[in-house]
């Protein structure tokens, strides 16, 4: 099968033939029909920033496509592992399909949770193990979830990151609230999906911070009320100009620096929190404590997001209750994969998620 497969930072992935895997007990083989380029991809192969597990490895962690095979148990496995054979027999050749691309182990407290992100044994697909730029994706059976016919295969694909990472930010972790006053610090390709989250879930007003005029625009087309760029405004001043001299309820950061974590804290009013969905290496620092205490401010972490959102998500989308359909900016072939990455890294064309189609 053909994969874009990774060797090193900053270099071209290289389109080769690879083995097609095979599926053993408790897996499933997807025929790859789309999958989503994502800002990780973007850190591992041009920036090198987020280490692989090895190398070569085929990148890609947000994949759509339809089952092409299902892996055997023996007797002994099938007496000893039931859980895997239930998950195993619900799959069948031809079944339209998302991956949840964190590989959880299933056993450990933050699975038995059903907090799968936090699993203390994961891996990430295109991370920690092979991924979806590829026409074959191999995953264990527990990590599919059932597309609908009426969702298409790229809009499924960034379904399985992308929107599910903002959806957990906003639903799960922020507890987004009807009327609720919502800042969401940097509209790229998450961001922009907290601006719509935000929106579906009845939040008034959302006020979108981002220095890409691009990135404001599009945030205003899925809901966003009024648009705040921080080299031309005050961020805060402008936030409580915009709430009669309150705050916001609730902000949420994208972007991943200390400046604009403690922007987004700048933004509450008393009693307010702030969800940082972000990564990087700055150090963050809290306000003096006699304001962040005084002021019982709330600082939450958001990390990906767990399967159940995912099935919540595709739920949602399949019964029209929220569009994403005008996420996909592009689609391209896997031979285009790098030209697309590196528009990406140069902020050309305007995007908010290009997909790879394969011949899966």
């Amino acid at each position: 099968m053909k994969a874009a497969r990774f060797y090193g930072a900053d270099q071209p992935l290289k389109i080769e033939d690879i083995p097609q895997p095979h599926p053993g007990p408790g897996e499933v083989l997807l025929a790859v029909k789309a999958a989503g380029l994502c800002g990780t991809d973007l850190h591992i192969a041009i920036e090198g920033t987020i280490p692989t597990a090895f190398q070569p490895i085929t990148l890609g962690h947000e994949a759509a496509g339809v089952v092409a095979a299902v892996g055997d148990y023996s007797a002994v496995q099938l007496r000893n592992n039931l859980a895997e054979l239930r998950n195993n027999l619900e799959w069948k050749v031809g079944d339209r399909a998302a991956a949840f691309p964190n590989i959880a182990c299933g056993e450990c407290y933050a699975c038995a949770s059903g907090r799968e992100a936090l699993c203390l044994n994961s891996r990430i697909l295109g991370v920690q193990a092979d991924g979806a730029f590829a026409e074959y994706l191999l995953v264990p059976a527990r990590t599919l979830v059932r597309l609908p016919e009426s969702i298409p295969f790229e809009v499924g694909a960034i379904l399985t990151d992308a929107v599910s990472t903002a959806y957990h930010a906003v639903a799960c972790r922020g507890s987004v609230q009807p009327g609720e006053a919502v800042v969401v610090v940097g509209c790229g390709g998450v961001g922009h999906h907290a601006v719509l989250w935000a929106k579906q879930r009845g939040a008034a007003p959302i006020i979108a911070v981002d220095v890409s005029a691009g990135a404001l625009r599009r945030a205003q087309e899925v809901g966003a009320d009024h648009v705040i760029n921080p080299a031309e405004a005050d961020v805060s001043k402008a936030v409580r100009a915009l709430t009669d001299g309150a705050g916001a309820d609730c902000a949420l950061e994208f972007v991943g620096r200390a400046e604009t974590v403690m922007t987004a804290m700048k933004c509450l009013k008393r009693g307010g929190r702030v969800v940082v969905v972000g990564v990087g290496p700055e150090r963050v620092t809290l306000p003096p404590l006699q304001a962040f205490v005084g002021n019982e401010l709330s600082l939450i972490a958001s990390l990906g997001f767990h399967r159940a959102d995912l099935e919540k998500i595709i739920g949602l989308v399949a019964a029209g209750e929220v569009d994403v359909s005008g996420s996909v900016s592009e689609s391209v072939p896997l031979e285009g994969i790098n030209e697309a990455l590196r528009r990406l890294a140069e902020r050309k064309g305007d995007a908010v998620r290009v997909v790879v189609r394969t011949a899966g």
